[in-house]
Formats: structure tokens, sequence, C-alpha cells
């Protein structure tokens, strides 16, 4: 017996460096981040650059895959119930704090999931068409009261981040706007620049594009504060003198709830080290994104705050769950 016992502590003593190894092993096959996006978005661009920098640390094949629709629910969907392993990474954006609350019986929720990374914001540019007469926030907002016909902005969906800014700011504002949604971004910006709508708050990136050949014309950055991309443009919070308006769609990381402590921590760590590269950072820029790395706790109390926000505008404009 005594002879047993030994063979079978000696077996677990050996067998705890070889426990302590396959943990440390991660990642030891290939990762998945899946983008709920069409091919082409600034979610999408994120995490490809972040994947192929993945790649290269690990010796593993880091891939991004598309599973776009249903604003996002069904990729969003895939990673809720894929293995809490960290293999299958969500990399997703303002909609992951929306969704819930617009959407009944969605397959996932928040709760399904723990914050990776809070990667940053791309603040949206309040655009108008040159042919409307307001060359700043509050001739806009001034305009819109006094016009018998509400002007008109688009989005590239229910409950987007360019919908919420111009359902927010209506709110905010006490005026009245139409919504006029469409199926992507690139379909809005084509009626907006052919004048059949009005106004959009557009992503800083493309807006600037249009503004400087003299497209279309900026008004304002939704942000919370200034953006790097174009420091001469005031917030809509100080233009129109609303200091409760700001609208920051973010991009985050996002892994299954049950995945591994060690396994979140090191996503994050590296994921950090990564967005500090030189040409990371160049390529950030180049999509407009404002970087404000926050780590998985910080993180997930923002999400939770997002959500608490975005409640009380969406119940006041009668686009909730029902």
């Amino acid at each position: 017996m005594k002879t047993h016992f030994r063979r079978f502590a000696a077996a677990a003593l050996f067998a705890l460096p070889l426990a302590a190894a396959a943990q440390g092993a991660y990642p030891s096959k290939p990762i998945k981040i899946v983008v709920p996006f069409p091919a082409g978005g600034i979610v999408d661009s994120v995490a490809r650059k972040i994947g192929e920098k993945m790649s290269a640390k690990y010796g593993q094949p880091v891939v991004v895959e598309n599973r776009a629709g249903a604003g996002g629910s069904i990729g969003t969907a895939v990673v809720a119930q894929s293995a809490p392993d960290g293999y299958t990474i969500l990399m997703v954006g303002t909609g992951f704090t929306v969704l819930p609350l617009m959407q009944k019986d969605l397959a996932w929720h928040p709760s399904d999931f723990r914050a990776v990374l809070g990667i940053g914001s791309t603040p949206n540019v309040v655009v108008v068409n040159p042919s409307v007469p307001a060359k700043d926030m509050r001739e806009l907002i001034g305009l819109a009261k006094q016009r018998p016909d509400p002007l008109t902005y688009g989005s590239p969906g229910l409950g987007s981040s360019p919908h919420l800014s111009g359902e927010f700011l209506a709110q905010q504002a006490g005026v009245k706007l139409t919504h006029v949604p469409y199926k992507g971004q690139p379909d809005a910006v084509v009626d907006l620049l052919a004048g059949r709508i009005d106004m959009m708050a557009l992503s800083a990136a493309l807006a600037g594009q249009h503004v400087k050949a003299g497209k279309l014309r900026a008004l304002a950055t939704t942000a919370k504060k200034r953006i790097v991309s174009h420091p001469e443009l005031p917030t809509v919070a100080e233009a129109a003198g609303l200091p409760g308006y700001s609208v920051d769609p973010f991009t985050a990381v996002f892994v299954p709830a049950k995945t591994p402590e060690e396994v979140v921590r090191k996503l994050a760590a590296d994921m950090m080290e990564i967005l500090a590269m030189p040409d990371v950072k160049e390529r950030m820029d180049f999509l407009g994104m404002e970087l404000n790395l926050q780590p998985t706790k910080q993180f997930d109390a923002f999400v939770h705050e997002e959500m608490a926000r975005w409640k009380g505008v969406i119940e006041k404009a009668g686009i909730g769950a029902k």
C-alpha cells in the first residue's frame, strides 16, 4: 500500500509541471476573431491589423471571420455560444450595448461576455449638405425649430451610432428630426451628397474626405472632447450649448464570460503592446480611431454605464424592445 501511494504521489508531482506547462501554452492553435459586420468597415480594419500582429507574435494563424447580419447580432451570438477558451474572440462596436435594449429574444446578452480590452472610439462628425443654410450647430438647431418640415438625417440602420447621434441631438435640443435608415453607410452617403437627405453623423475619416472636396459642410463632432483628426471642430456640446451631449462609438474586444482569467490577462496585455506599435498607431489614426485603452474591469463597468445611458434615450424615442 505504501509503495502504491509513493508511486501515485510521485506521478502527481510529475504531472504538476506538465499541467502548468499546458496552461501556459496558450495559444497552441489558431485563433479566430469574429467581426459581426461586413469586411471593410472600421471594426473589421482594426481586427485585421491587430490579428496580423497577434499572428506574428504567437506563431499561430489569427483569422478574422466576418459574420454579418441582424445589426451585429449573428456574429455576436456565434462567440457567445463558443468554447470559453480564448480561441474565439469578438471584436465589436457600440451595438453591443444598444441591441439588447432594442431587440427582444436575442440569442446573447452582454452578461454572456467579459471584456478583454476597450480599444477606443471613432467619433462621428455632424455634416450637412451644402444646400442646408446652417454654418454651425446653433444655426442648424434654429433652422430645425423654424422649418415646418423636419430636417432629415441618414444612418446605416436602426440603433447605429449615426441614428442614436441624431435621436439624442433631437432630444437634447428639443427639435424634431426625421430619421432615414439605409442598409449601410455608403447608401446613406450617396443620398446625402445628392441632397436627398439634409444631414448625417458621419465617421470622421469619411467626413473629412467629402468636406475637403467641398461636397459636405462639417459643423461639429459628436465626441465628448475635440478629436485629434479635426481639432478645429468644436464638439456638439460646446457648439450647441448642450453640455449633456456626447456620442463616442467604441470598438472593443470580448470573450465568453467563463474564459480563464490568465487568458484574458494575456490577450489584454498583448493587444495593448500591439496597439503601442508605431505602424499600428498610424493605422488607427488613418481610421479615425481615438485610442483609449481600458482593461477588463474598467471596460465592463463602462458597458453597464453605456447601457443605462442609452436605455433612457431609446425609451424616450419609442424604439426600444417591445
